[in-house]
């Protein structure tokens, strides 16, 4: 994953993957990762993670830990955390070879709520020299993934409220008043016959505790009609939730 570029600098590219997708393991170019989210209960000590060099030169690796919360507009808040750590932090892959590694607690605590967390895993790329008129383009891959610590009985409590934002258009400003994340994969506005009127290209989705987020909808063509409707919410764990709703004027 080395590019050659006549410039007169070296750059370094650092390319984020986000774990959103639903798939046993997690690929990021020449390394993958799996499982490609961490799921932990408060009993839990350590959890094996199997990281795998898909290329042909040798991966130096380092992982780094993060609280992960959100803000009320939704966006994440990441902030480095000693609570946990991947054993060993910093690891070498020989090419085509994999590692299994431990994630452990180092600060155990029984929490009333789902802890949540990010570990991401970067490559640390070595330098290598360049010729008189070339310089090397390094490209530092990074994977992160979510860690959830989740209580027996925790569970999502969502609500959402619906306003009509034009003609085509319209929003969902949904909260998550639970005590468990969830997230959110689809959401689609249906008329009393069960027709779609408008729905929402969602990226991520992630409503941690506490969270508000806002999900726009729009028409698959000409306006929205006036009048009682329901809107449905697809989660990650394969629920919908309905909420009947009024499209206003």
């Amino acid at each position: 994953m080395r590019s050659t570029f006549r410039q007169t600098t070296c750059f370094t590219l650092v390319i984020t993957l986000i774990a959103s997708c639903f798939v046993q393991a997690a690929h990021a170019g020449p390394f993958s990762i799996s499982p490609v989210r961490i799921y932990m209960a408060p009993r839990d000590r350590a959890i094996a993670v199997t990281i795998t060099n898909e290329g042909n030169e040798e991966l130096v690796m380092q992982a780094d830990l993060y609280n992960w919360k959100q803000k009320d507009n939704g966006e994440d808040e990441l902030t480095l955390t000693e609570d946990m750590i991947m054993s060993p932090p910093i690891l070498k892959l020989a090419p085509r070879s994999k590692q299994v590694v431990r994630l452990a607690m180092l600060r155990p605590r029984p929490p009333g709520e789902q802890l949540t967390y990010r570990m991401i895993v970067r490559e640390i790329p070595e330098a290598k020299p360049a010729t008189d008129n070339d310089l090397k383009l390094q490209i530092a891959l990074a994977f992160s993934m979510p860690v959830f610590i989740t209580p027996r009985g925790a569970k999502y409590k969502v609500a959402c409220q619906f306003e009509r934002t034009g003609a085509e258009t319209a929003k969902a400003n949904c909260e998550n008043t639970g005590n468990a994340y969830t997230q959110v994969r689809s959401m689609v506005l249906n008329n009393a016959a069960g027709a779609s009127l408008a729905s929402s290209t969602i990226s991520g989705g992630y409503m941690l505790l506490g969270a508000k987020r806002s999900f726009e909808l729009k028409s698959a063509g000409g306006k929205i009609p006036a009048g009682n409707a329901k809107l449905m919410l697809t989660h990650d764990d394969g629920t919908s939730q309905i909420f009947d709703v009024t499209v206003a004027e």
